[in-house]
């Protein structure tokens, strides 16, 4: 009997040492400067639908800094609703059911915790994951101490009150190092963020050329058309042909037509793709010809693809 409650005294002494995560003598914060990184890889298998690493392509290994700017698959030139000329990344095929993202505010205060990095569960490869992010605020103590939480499960064991908003941010996860120099709005950083993922940091970018906000929990989108060079009833045709672009246009000049652009209400940059037979390309030069020429393919995937330019 007095070994069982010694055990028992021993039990309840550890769960008492858990459950004062909340409690910042319990905790050493962690320095984002010598934590280490997060291996990152956008272009694997397990993640990359239409940009999947080949030998052919030689997209940037695992954790290799990628620019965005100088591939010119992930950067397209497309047109606008009313034939404006635009640049949009491409971030690949992604889901409408945002990531949790978890942002600490202190008791009482109205802004985050300074020096904190926000906190994810998901990077690129791993399932849930999604460059779109619902932010959800962590309520911690007024005493708190920054980069003490550095995980979803630190945050899951302290305690502390978590309270979903309706708020929706596209940071896409990338390598350290990365680049994606465009921006529309000019007061839009090009700078990569700082995050936490399991005790370490992962990079990100952010977009905020249009605040978004959840709809029924989702990420809302709108429909782009698009043309391929081969169309996709063909063999190897769609997106493995390459967008169909303007002779002798040294920039790749796309007849892509999103329907809406950042100034729009309705803008999203998660965007539905719908595919118009290519023989229209000739014809197509806003969104108004664009939806009168014949479909290949309705809702043929949904891809983030932020607009960064717009002709002015």
């Amino acid at each position: 009997m007095k070994t069982k409650l010694i055990l028992s005294a021993i039990i309840l002494i550890a769960l008492a040492g858990a459950c004062k995560k909340d409690d910042n003598m319990e905790m050493t914060p962690l320095n984002p400067d010598t934590a280490g990184d997060v291996s990152i890889d956008r272009f694997s298998s397990s993640f990359a639908h239409l940009f999947v690493r080949t030998t052919q392509n030689g997209f940037p290994a695992a954790n290799q800094p990628v620019d965005f700017d100088a591939i010119p698959a992930f950067n397209t030139h497309g047109l606008g609703p009313n034939g404006e000329k635009t640049i949009y990344y491409n971030f690949d095929v992604l889901s409408t059911t945002p990531a949790p993202i978890y942002v600490l505010f202190r008791s009482g205060e109205s802004t985050p915790v300074s020096g904190q990095l926000n906190i994810v569960n998901a990077i690129p490869g791993v399932s849930g994951y999604n460059d779109f992010w619902l932010v959800m605020k962590v309520t911690v103590s007024a005493d708190y101490v920054a980069n003490t939480l550095t995980s979803y499960d630190d945050i899951m064991m302290s305690g502390y009150t978590i309270t979903p908003t309706t708020i929706i941010v596209n940071c896409p996860i990338v390598p350290k190092g990365s680049m994606a120099r465009k921006r529309f709005l000019e007061s839009e950083s090009t700078e990569l963020s700082r995050g936490w993922y399991n005790h370490k940091v992962v990079y990100y970018f952010n977009f905020s050329e249009k605040e978004l906000g959840a709809e029924d929990g989702k990420v809302p989108t709108s429909d782009i058309y698009v043309c391929f060079n081969t169309n996709p009833d063909q063999m190897d045709g769609g997106p493995a042909s390459g967008f169909k672009t303007e002779d002798g246009m040294s920039t790749g000049q796309t007849h892509n037509v999103p329907e809406t652009l950042p100034t729009d209400a309705l803008y999203s940059p998660l965007w539905d793709v719908q595919i118009y037979n290519n023989t229209s390309f000739g014809m197509v030069n806003n969104l108004t010809t664009a939806t009168s020429a014949p479909l290949m393919a309705m809702d043929a995937a949904i891809v983030n693809c932020p607009i960064v330019w717009v002709e002015q």
